[in-house]
């Protein structure tokens, strides 16, 4: 607002107009009209479009304190999340369900962004621990105009994806698992990742010696055999000869399996996006030989108790414990 809507609504004022009828002749709303005239009218109830323009001129020129300086609790809570590897969207949503009646306790996203990388020194970026503030992105694809081929798989014959079931496809029903190998340096060594699609819950798991087809398959269903039957209904797989023993799997599951087709790991989109995410607990050239079970539990954890937006703000973990209910009482 600026000199000129002071003056109409000094003029108007003055006429005995009403606060709404100031409002649609300016070309604002009438709560706005009753903030400016409240904020600087004088002690007598008179307002002056001069001395109100002043007072808002002193008041832009004031440097006004962050949010996340002003409420100690709050800022407590985001660097929380933020070292559980929580994105800022997804320290939004903890708030919001968290403390539900408390309009202190919010904040936006863009204002922790702005937290991290804007502000200097005693920003929230110093109360990080760990090296980025903020997990990294996925990689840009090669496009799939310059991707090849490649060979015959058999054991990929009669489980193609487009055999899947429909409620797989539209996460309707839990129990259909996405996965995939995350190898390490000089593809010597790697992890195991699945990814329910109904829930995102996310399981990971360190191959002790070589990642061959008996190897994967044996850890596949040690994984998958904890579960009970009613999560246990299908499994995406990319074309990699790591499951070609993919039967004796189904065999001591019961798990169907689907490949995807060549090149298109859009089809197991959910994995896919969760291996860019645990690449920032283990980067790429990491020998995964050396990595601990109990840090393979950390990473898989900390992906578990994240709030996702996909799911009304509700974590993996509570959104599996809740499909395990409804499973166990049907």
């Amino acid at each position: 607002m600026d000199i000129y809507h002071r003056t109409l609504i000094e003029v108007y004022r003055a006429q005995g107009k009403t606060h709404a009828q100031i409002a649609g002749l300016v070309g604002c709303s009438a709560s706005t009209i009753t903030r400016e005239i409240n904020k600087h009218r004088t002690a007598g109830g008179h307002y002056f479009a001069r001395r109100a323009q002043v007072g808002a001129d002193r008041l832009k020129r004031r440097p006004k304190m962050a949010k996340l300086e002003q409420n100690t609790h709050l800022r407590r809570v985001v660097v929380e999340c933020l070292n559980k590897h929580f994105s800022p969207g997804q320290v939004v949503l903890h708030l919001r369900r968290h403390y539900l009646d408390r309009e202190d306790m919010r904040v936006s996203h863009e204002t922790i962004y702005q937290a991290l990388y804007v502000q200097g020194r005693g920003s929230l970026r110093e109360e990080i621990r760990r090296e980025k503030a903020l997990r990294t992105g996925r990689t840009t694809r090669i496009p799939r105009s310059r991707l090849t081929t490649g060979r015959t798989r058999s054991w990929v014959e009669g489980c193609h994806i487009s055999t899947r079931p429909a409620e797989a496809a539209d996460r309707a029903v839990p129990g259909h698992w996405e996965g995939d190998l995350v190898l390490g340096a000089k593809n010597q060594s790697a992890i195991i990742t699945l990814v329910e699609r109904a829930s995102r819950f996310t399981l990971i798991r360190r191959l002790p010696a070589d990642h061959l087809t008996g190897t994967v398959t044996a850890e596949l269903v040690a994984m998958m055999s904890s579960l009970p039957q009613a999560l246990r209904k299908s499994l995406t797989w990319d074309q990699g000869d790591e499951l070609a023993r993919h039967r004796d799997f189904t065999i001591a599951t019961n798990m169907a399996v689907y490949f995807c087709d060549p090149h298109s790991p859009w089809q197991r989109g959910t994995n896919e996006n969760t291996n860019g995410l645990i690449r920032e607990f283990f980067p790429k050239g990491i020998n995964f030989r050396t990595v601990f079970d109990a840090d393979i539990h950390t990473a898989q954890d900390l992906l578990n108790i994240r709030p996702r937006a996909t799911l009304d703000g509700m974590t993996p973990a509570e959104k599996l414990d809740q499909l395990i209910t409804s499973a166990l009482t049907t």
